[in-house]
């Protein structure tokens, strides 16, 4: 399976941003598509997550009402959709796949694959 991630970018803060992670490959082996980021300095971390079907999705609790995720099905692609950006969103924001229903959505060790990932930069 290979991730694509795209659409960072330079965002002033409580504007909003669209990402969008494209999987191509052996999709029928995806059981969720998650979405993590990484500030300088810091670690990674979850940011949201949504299962193959789109039925269940989970956020983490700073981005929650503000960003959301979905799955267009024709397009075997994963959106997250950013909205009233604050400037500690800034991060390189990556894409991962997870192909076994066992573990959680929360952790980068929970998933298989991983995109490229894509800058967002949110200036105050």
């Amino acid at each position: 399976v290979q991730l694509q991630a795209y659409g960072g970018g330079l965002v002033q803060a409580g504007g909003s941003l669209r990402l969008s992670c494209a999987a191509s490959g052996r999709t029928f082996s995806v059981y969720a598509v998650g979405w993590f980021r990484q500030a300088p300095g810091k670690e990674r971390e979850f940011v949201a997550a949504i299962n193959w079907s789109g039925s269940s999705t989970r956020y983490t609790d700073s981005v929650k009402g503000r960003f959301t995720i979905s799955r267009d099905n024709a397009k075997i692609t994963v959106h997250l959709q950013m909205g009233s950006l604050k400037p500690e969103d800034t991060a390189v924001y990556y894409c991962a796949l997870k192909t076994l229903p066992s573990g959680t959505y929360y952790y980068a060790t929970d998933y298989d694959y991983w995109g490229r990932g894509t800058l967002v930069t949110v200036s105050s």
